[in-house]
């Protein structure tokens, strides 16, 4: 596929979600989206930017981030309070971290099944439940 191909469907991907697309957004997207459902941190993405000769900063890259996630084209996974990786698979599925590699895998929807969910607080409704499931080689503590 065409170079030019590629950036009008992204552009018109990023203009189907409420978003300009600029040429950074753009740049990011194609990184983001080319390589199929993929977890990225920020960090990941920015290197590949480099790479790629994508003139962006670390920080133009978290916000941008933020946005797709806000935007519905990414997930957000946090794996404790200070690790965040953005999915690009965005349907109801799990996680499996894996500790010592810092990589995290999709665990299907249909392989986790819970007996009940608890009653939310007058006024608020369940959005999502994400199940982390931290996994490590057997033998390594």
């Amino acid at each position: 596929m065409a170079v030019g191909i590629v950036n009008e469907e992204i552009a018109s991907r990023l203009r189907d979600h409420g978003l300009r697309p600029t040429r950074q957004r753009t740049s990011l997207a194609e990184l983001l989206f080319a390589k199929g459902d993929r977890h990225v941190s920020a960090e990941i993405l920015h290197e590949e930017a480099v790479s790629a000769d994508v003139p962006v900063s670390l920080a133009t890259v978290y916000n941008t981030l933020h946005q797709f996630t806000e935007a519905g084209l990414l997930r957000e996974v946090v794996v404790d309070g200070a690790k965040t990786y953005f999915d690009t698979n965005v349907s109801d599925h799990h996680h499996y971290f894996i500790e010592g590699e810092n990589a995290v895998i999709d665990i299907p929807a249909d392989n986790i099944s819970f007996s009940g969910l608890p009653i939310p607080p007058d006024g608020m409704e369940i959005t999502r439940v994400d199940v982390i499931v931290r996994v490590r080689p057997i033998g390594k503590s």
